[in-house]
């Protein structure tokens, strides 16, 4: 009766332990590797960096409690809270509002919007793609370009 038993359950074990073991190290493990290889930016969560700083992801909106800065989509206007776009419609209605705190002149707040947009739709790479704003690559410039209105300000922790 044991050798029957034994006969009958060894190679159901062996192959669940096979499958565990392919399906949940092996696999992972390969895919992981591969992805840091071959996407490394990508397998790393998109991450922005600003002056040596990781300060946030391109693939999540930063929410900044600052008139300075371009906010994102709020959470009823978007079906997970976290959207990283905006359109730019939303962009150029937050411009007033960006250059009275800031002292920066709409013109040259509407020029990063624009090129924004381009960039996006070169990165598309398709033909017809709708136009967005990446929030965060936006404020980013901000701060690069007038470093004097933005002094002191921690993108990374969303406030001074």
């Amino acid at each position: 009766m044991r050798t029957l038993r034994s006969k009958v359950f060894s190679p159901s074990v062996r192959i669940i332990i096979l499958m565990i073991i392919t399906g949940g190290v092996a696999y992972p493990l390969l895919v992981t590797v591969i992805g840091q290889e071959a996407l490394p930016y990508q397998s790393n969560g998109s991450q922005v960096v600003l002056d040596g700083k990781v300060v946030g992801s391109e693939l999540i909106a930063q929410d900044l409690n600052s008139s300075k800065f371009f906010q994102p989509r709020n959470s009823t206007d978007s079906a997970s809270g976290v959207d990283p776009d905006i359109t730019p419609e939303d962009a150029y209605s937050q411009i007033p509002k960006i250059s009275n705190a800031t002292g920066i002149p709409p013109n040259a707040l509407k020029t990063l919007v624009e090129l924004d947009i381009e960039r996006n739709k070169d990165s598309n790479g398709l033909l017809f793609a709708p136009e967005y704003v990446r929030v965060l690559n936006v404020n980013v410039e901000l701060v690069r370009q007038y470093p004097a209105e933005y002094k002191g300000f921690n993108l990374a922790a969303g406030g001074p």
